[in-house]
């Protein structure tokens, strides 16, 4: 009985996860140099300083590695089929009888473990290093504000403190404005003695300070507990509002979340007609990153058999280039498309894969005929 995997599958398999690897440490580290780059800019808003950069960009470092990856594959395969078609491998291997459908699965089964990997990734470490990162920098960044991974954004002003669990921006013709959810006022007297705790539904900053919506607020007085409701309150705070807009904005980015809260979130705004676009856009993109990273690399490897005697590796990489960033700039548009015209995002994510496979079934025909 043959095995499943045999010698040439292991040995064509080290060789594309070796290439692949050293491109996604060049492209991770690339995308890294350039955000430590940006966040020079920062260094020196409160307590942050060089170190706390380095800090940061050291957190989002499985973030990074997760989004590098489907450009990491197709390069590192290309590269990798060169090395083996410029010593003559290739030629070898095809000399012996194994079809181009055969040496192309060898590619995939460690792009196919890899890829697991950053799927794992993408819902656990790379979401919860991001949020460490930004709270880390919304804490350094102001004395005033703090984010807890499960606690939310806290903020202070004077003897009040603020908590939200929930927030984000919404965009409008004039600019746009914050919206905070589930919101808590703490406020004390000079003493340090509980004055009132305020509940409210949602918190919107405007031109007048903020208003409170649904308040629910409970007042402790020395021998009594009153509670009263209100439909409105105006809360004429100094809060840095562009301040906590970052830092609400850097916890609840739907980019970063694992695809278990962007499900939450959609249900919610839903169940709040609100627009859960953004978030159904990320959670969906989290479904098909798997199939995106296939069909590219599936697509372009048929290129690296066109010539198996050249090991032009300028050209490997280039089409490997052209490809991802082909791939994913007509990806973009085609979701942006469907945001627009309310399509729905599964179609809009199957679209791009589904032609880049035909064009892989084309090319292998062509090219086996």
């Amino acid at each position: 009985m043959r095995p499943l995997l045999r010698i040439h599958d292991l040995y064509v398999a080290r060789v594309v996860t070796i290439a692949v690897f050293a491109t996604w440490v060049v492209l991770v580290g690339l995308d890294a140099l350039m955000a430590g780059v940006n966040e020079i800019g920062a260094v020196g808003q409160g307590d942050y300083t060089y170190l706390s950069a380095v800090a940061y960009i050291a957190q989002t470092l499985p973030r990074r590695a997760y989004v590098m990856f489907p450009t990491a594959a197709v390069i590192g395969s290309l590269m990798g089929l060169g090395q083996l078609a410029a010593t003559s491998e290739l030629i070898a291997m095809r000399a012996l009888g194994l079809s181009r459908t055969r040496l192309s699965i060898s590619v995939a089964l460690p792009l196919l473990v890899l890829t697991a990997l950053m799927v794992v990734n993408g819902e656990t470490l790379g979401p919860m290093a991001q949020r460490n990162a930004d709270s880390m920098k919304s804490a350094q960044r102001s004395n005033n504000m703090v984010v807890g991974r499960y606690s939310g954004l806290w903020a202070r002003e004077g003897d009040t403190f603020l908590n939200a669990q929930n927030g984000s921006e919404i965009a409008e013709a004039g600019g746009s404005r914050i919206q905070l959810q589930d919101v808590r006022l703490f406020e004390f007297a000079s003493d340090g003695r509980l004055e009132s705790v305020a509940h409210a539904k949602t918190a919107e900053h405007g031109a007048d300070g903020w208003l409170l919506r649904e308040v629910q607020r409970t007042w402790f007085e020395p021998r009594a507990v009153t509670r009263t409701e209100a439909l409105e309150e105006h809360w004429a705070s100094q809060l840095d509002a562009s301040t906590l807009a970052a830092s609400a904005s850097s916890i609840w980015r739907p980019r970063y979340m694992p695809s278990s809260e962007l499900r939450a979130g959609i249900e919610y705004r839903k169940r709040n007609q609100l627009d859960a676009g953004e978030f159904e856009e990320h959670y969906w993109g989290r479904w098909f990153y798997p199939l995106n990273v296939l069909a590219l690399c599936l697509a372009a490897i048929p290129f690296a058999f066109g010539s198996l005697r050249s090991g032009n590796a300028g050209k490997r990489l280039f089409i490997g280039v052209v490809f991802a960033l082909g791939f994913w700039l007509t990806q973009m548009q085609v979701v942006k498309f469907a945001a627009v015209y309310r399509i729905d995002f599964r179609l809009a994510y199957l679209l791009p894969p589904a032609v880049m496979l035909l064009v892989s079934w084309l090319l292998f025909r062509r090219r086996s005929a």
